[in-house]
Order: structure tokens, then sequence, then C-alpha cells
């Protein structure tokens, strides 16, 4: 059978499952609806976590930047592991044990404010509409490449099969389906690159042949042949500041994203909380070691597989002909010499162009189709092109699911119920959060259509965004009982809009980054502002009550059972 065919029947086959897990894990309560009735076990949670967490960016679009960037892609890798380290170590024990449903919840009630609470709302949806609107455009890359569709119709497709199951089973639906899809996406980006490191290295194991073969220095070998900056040389792409803060960003970007982090409420107690923290790390890092040896394989095949290459023998390939089609893949024969010449912009992300270098480029490849053309360009069998593309839905489905819910939940219970309306039904409120999610997903679909980058770039926003808005509030509100409504209001609102004004500022009115720092590693300077202006309002503003006080004083030891907060009044509430 051809890819197309093949394609077609692994993803029906995935769909199916999925809608099958979200038909069985339907609810009807608000518990089973935003935290999965705190019942999933931390095994499960785990590599529901790992789903959530890989997301489009990390399948499809992480080796593809690797790729370009060479080693100073290593920011992808180093800021997202060690982003999550950070968020199991200091923060999922101690949200567990505050036992809420959502971060605005916890903002709200930590900071005795509804106006905090209402900040944190916005935050969140700022970030995960960003967020998802990679995953929408992952979904579209896929279908419209493997399913012969248009970009925009993979969109629309992938919005249908997330409505189903995020819809009918919220949390609970989520964390199953999230559990198959780890299966799916892992198998899927494993295969293909034992496959490849056995066939360019005769070692079956990436990141050994990564680590203790010849293929870096072979491709460094190629790079000066071709006039290449070596695909190992430091800041070659990035300055070193740019290097730093996006790192930075990237981690704490990590431990606040609402997503994520809601993960922790949905198991039964801490030490749950821990164990799934340390299974889905394990999880995660099995395909994060991988990463770095698929993109170097990748850019490997792609330079031999195409530069000095006459135009027919391009054509032949069925795989740049259908890469083509989606306007992702551009060949051309500029010079009209028959044969085809790769350039350093070829691998470059969003070159600045002269005409002369326009003129002179002949092969262009976006980065977002590395990991799903590969498998194509190494020659590899039909079914196990297929199972990448289904691997790379998995991916983008799992995580866009999650983010719908955080944008309903912020929505449905820390708006409407919690200010609106407190004495809403159970149905009332669950009938409000589904409705939520449809409204998500549309807008969410049309971010997809008209995405502002590669994916991993839209993603990378998203981490700064919640660097800048959510990190500081939450690691003071849990270790510097200090910390008030005043200041987290304050820094909050300082993060967000500076970082919002110069992410629009370079990505959107042309202005040129700052010092070298690009828009994706801004959060961090965000970050700091907000921490500075949480701390310093809240010293010059009255303490927190002495409720609230006593309870971050017992929210810093979660094996201690919580202590029970006092109701409080309509009158501390600003």
């Amino acid at each position: 059978m051809s890819v197309e065919a093949w394609t077609t029947v692994v993803v029906i086959i995935s769909f199916i499952v999925y809608i099958y897990i979200g038909w069985q894990s339907r609810v009807r309560d608000t518990e089973g609806f935003f935290v999965a009735d705190r019942g999933v076990p931390s095994l499960a949670n785990g590599a529901a976590t790992a789903a959530d967490w890989m997301s489009a960016a990390s399948f499809i679009s992480m080796a593809g930047l690797i790729s370009f960037l060479g080693y100073d892609g290593s920011i992808y890798l180093i800021g997202w592991t060690g982003g999550y380290v950070l968020l199991a170590l200091l923060l999922a024990p101690y949200l567990r044990k505050f036992g809420k449903y959502t971060v605005p919840d916890f903002v709200g009630d930590r900071y005795y404010s509804n106006v905090a609470r209402t900040v944190a709302v916005i935050a969140a949806i700022f970030v995960s509409l960003t967020y998802v609107a990679g995953q929408m455009r992952g979904v579209g890359l896929v279908f419209s490449r493997f399913l012969q569709v248009t970009i925009d119709q993979g969109v629309i497709i992938g919005m249908v099969i997330v409505a189903f199951f995020a819809i009918l089973g919220g949390m609970k639906g989520i964390t199953w389906t999230q559990v198959a899809q780890y299966g799916v996406l892992i198998v899927a980006y494993l295969i293909p690159a034992i496959a490849i490191s056995t066939i360019l290295t005769g070692n079956p194991i990436p990141q050994l042949s990564f680590s203790f073969s010849n293929i870096v220095e072979r491709l460094n070998g190629i790079h000066q042949d071709l006039g290449f900056v070596p695909y190992t040389q430091p800041f070659a792409n990035k300055s070193m500041l740019d290097v730093l803060f996006f790192t930075i960003a990237l981690m704490v970007g990590t431990a606040g994203l609402p997503h994520i982090i809601v993960r922790f409420y949905t198991v039964p107690d801490v030490k749950a909380a821990r164990w799934s923290a340390g299974w889905a790390l394990l999880f995660i890092a099995i395909l994060y070691t991988t990463a770095p040896a698929l993109a170097t394989f990748a850019r490997y095949n792609l330079i031999t597989n195409l530069n000095n290459q006459t135009v027919e023998q391009v054509q032949q390939l069925d795989w740049t002909k259908k890469w083509q089609e989606t306007k992702l893949l551009a060949v051309e024969d500029k010079n009209n010499n028959r044969t085809l010449e790769l350039t350093a912009k070829s691998f470059q992300l969003n070159p600045k162009k002269t005409p002369e270098q326009v003129a002179k480029n002949e092969i262009t490849i976006d980065p977002d189709i590395v990991v799903l053309a590969t498998p194509e360009v190494a020659k590899l069998p039909a079914w196990l092109i297929a199972l990448v593309a289904a691997g790379g839905l998995a991916a983008a489905l799992s995580t866009a699911s999650g983010l719908l819910l955080v944008i309903s939940s912020s929505i449905a219970h820390d708006v409407y119920y919690r200010m609106i309306d407190p004495h809403a039904s159970e149905a009332k409120r669950l009938f409000v959060g589904r409705i939520m999610v449809g409204i998500a997903i549309a807008i969410a679909g049309y971010f997809g259509i008209n995405p502002p980058g590669f994916v991993a770039e839209v993603v990378a926003l998203a981490f700064g965004l919640a660097a800048s808005s959510f990190f500081p509030v939450i690691i003071l509100g849990i270790f510097d009982k200090r910390a008030n409504r005043e200041g987290a209001i304050a820094g909050m609102i300082v993060g967000l809009l500076i970082t919002s004004a110069y992410i629009i500022a370079v990505k959107f009115a042309g202005m040129t980054p700052w010092f070298g720092i690009s828009a994706e590693g801004f959060g961090t300077v965000g970050m700091i502002f907000n921490f500075i202006v949480t701390l310093v309002v809240s010293r010059l503003t009255p303490p927190p009550p002495a409720e609230i006080q006593m309870l971050v004083d017992d929210l810093r030891n979660p094996e201690h059972a919580p202590l029970a907060l006092a109701d409080i009044g309509e009158e501390q509430l600003d």
C-alpha cells in the first residue's frame, strides 16, 4: 500500500481508540470533568503528563529546530527538560496539597483576591491559546501531507476529534486518552530513529550512535565542504545572551504552564503527585535523549539527498513532490544549470533575505517537516512513515485537549462558579464547562490556520508568557508568606504586559530585538520584572491575613495533612 493508504488506516484506527476511550470515560460531574475525580494512578498520570507535555513542538518541531540550529538548538532540550525538573521538585507536591482545580484557583485563594484570580484567568487563557495554536498547526501539517488535504482542512478534522473526547469526558476522558497517545507517539518516534541510526552508523541505539559514532564528524565535514558553519559550533545562530535568556524562559515557563500543573490535581494525594512527576520525567527523557540524534541524522540525510542533485533526480523522489504540494518545501533551479545547490539560508529560521540571497537559494525547507519527512528521506517502509504521522497527531491532540480544558476550567470554574454564580448546580457548571471547550476549540482552530510562526516557535512564545505571568506568583505564593494580593496583581500585570508588548513589537511590528534577545527569550525579562514588582509592592502594602500566612507555613511541608482553609469573607475579597 502507499504511504497515504497506510496513514489513513493507522490514523483511523488510532482515532477509533481515542474516541472509544473518551466515550468510556465520559463524566457527569465537575469533579470528573475538571480533575478526573482525583483518582488517576501515578503511573498513568505520569504517562498522561508526558503526553500532555510532549506536544507537537516536541514531536514534530523540536528535532527540526535542533537540526537547523545545531549546537544552539540545545536550548530546547535544556530549557524544557530542566523546566520539568523544576516543576516536579518545587511546585507539584505543594500545589497538589493545596487541592484546587486550577492555577487561577490557587492564585485567587492564596492571594485572597478575585482581582488576582481574574488576572490569572486572563494569563491562563492567553498562554493556552498561544500554545494551542502550535498544536493545531501541527495537526494541519500532518493531515496536509499524509492525507492530501489542505492544512486548513486538517486543522478542522483535528478540532472535531479533540472536541469529542474533551467535551464528553473532560479531564477524565483526556487523561486516559493521553495515556494511549503517549504509547503511540513514543513508539512512532523511537522506531524510525532506531532504524535510521542502524542504517547510518550500524548502532541501533540512537543515543549511543550520536555520542560514540562518527556521524557528527561526518556532518561537520560536509558542512566544511559546503562552506557552512560547523554543525556543532556554539552561538552560530543565536547570541550568547539570547541562548541564556531563551533557556531560562523555557525552564521557568515550563514550571508555570497551567495545563501541566493541573495534571497534579488529578492524583489521590501528595505522594502520588511525587511519583507521577518521576514517572513523567522518565517517559519524557526517552524522547528528549533521542531528539538530538534524530536531528543530526535528519540533517545529514537531507544534505546528501538534495545537494548537487539534478532537477530530474529530485523531482523523481516521491517525498519531495508531496512536500512541495504543502508549500513547506520549495525546490527551484534558479540559475538554470539543472543542478540544485543547498545554501546556508536553506537551514536558517526566518532569514533576512536580500534579493541576491533569494536568487541564489534553490532549496527552501520548513523546519516543521524534518521529523515527518526523515523516514521518507531514509526510504523506510510505508507503514513506518504512517506510524510517524499518527505519532505527530497523538502529540498534537494530547496537548491541545489539555490546553482546551485549562481554558474551559478558567472560565467555567474560576470566573463563572467562583465569581458570578457560586450557587450554580453541578449540571449547570458542567454545561458551562463544555460550552467553553467548544468555544476554545473554535478559537484554537483559527490560530491553527493562521499561526504566527513555526510550531516550536509559537509554543516557545507561550512559555515566555507563562514565565512572565505565573512562575513568580506561584513560587512566592508557596515560599514567601509576605507576598500579598497587591504585589501578585501588580507583578502579573507588569510581567504579562511587558512580555506581550515585546513579542508583538518583534514578531508583528518589525522591531529589532533589544541586545539580540529574541521574542521567545524575552519571557525571562518579564519574569524578572514580575518578581521585583511583586516583592516590592508586597513590602509596601499590608501583609496577608493571619490565616493565609498560616496556610503558607503549612503548605511548605507537603507531607503533613493540609489545614482547612477558613472561608474568606466577601469583605476581604477585592
